[in-house]
């Protein structure tokens, strides 16, 4: 990575291609989800090592429930055993973990695991990684609609009163700041319904490379081209000026 490149704060990530990964190879798409939580592995040390504050992954989003049922099983079977053994290594590196999405609508199994290392890592400030589970930003702000709506009701607040930061508050990203970058992998160019509102004005970086072939190296290209972005939030650039 060129030194002289601006880190982003927040980075998140669509992690795209485990089931192509898979496929190329003659497996089975679990062994693809299998191989892409050690691209996991590799993003969050190579996040903490290279200082990013937060970084965002969209793990499982609400539309992934029309897979067939055997690799859903599966994935949830991961999440969880993953959180589990994950945990030493989590704490050790400072890593505070932290979930967004519906999580009423996941197994009782997948709710306590999450619940756990929550509170493990509580006390951890180095990263914090946030999984985008059951969530799409569509239904995300659907129920920031609802609380809104629910409070104007009650006479809580005044509809006429309601503004951007107002939304921002009943997000489930309330705690954390805004993406900087948003990467996906894969080769595809879209955005899936992930953090709609929050990557207002996010850089936006598309690299075919799957995701079980992301590494540092990958994730350090994707942080130069970052820095080489002018970011004007609708203003004027300085040579402009």
């Amino acid at each position: 990575m060129k030194s002289n490149r601006n880190i982003p704060q927040h980075i998140a990530i669509i992690m795209d291609g485990n089931g192509r990964w898979a496929k190329a190879r003659g497996l089975e798409r679990t062994e693809g989800h299998i191989a892409g939580v050690e691209s996991v592995r590799r993003a969050i040390s190579s996040a903490a090592e290279l200082g990013i504050k937060y970084l965002t992954l969209y793990t499982f989003s609400t539309e992934n429930w029309g897979r067939p049922k055997e690799e859903v099983d599966a994935l949830m079977a991961l999440m969880c055993k993953c959180v589990q053994n994950e945990e030493p290594e989590l704490v050790k590196q400072g890593v505070q973990m932290r979930f967004i999405g519906l999580r009423s609508g996941l197994p009782e199994e997948v709710r306590e695991s999450i619940t756990h290392i929550e509170a493990a890592t509580a006390n951890c400030n180095t990263l914090t990684v946030i999984l985008a589970l059951n969530y799409s930003s569509r239904s995300e702000i659907t129920e920031a609609a609802k609380e809104l709506a629910r409070k104007a009701v009650s006479g809580e607040i005044n509809p006429e009163e309601i503004d951007s930061r107002m939304v921002d508050d009943a997000l489930f990203t309330q705690s954390f700041p805004d993406p900087d970058l948003i990467i996906r992998t894969g080769g595809e160019y879209r955005l899936s319904n992930f953090l709609l509102w929050q990557g207002a004005y996010a850089e936006l970086y598309f690299t075919p490379t799957l995701w079980p072939d992301f590494g540092k190296k990958s994730l350090a290209e994707a942080i130069d081209a970052f820095g080489g972005r002018d970011r004007r939030y609708g203003k004027l650039s300085e040579q402009e000026e």
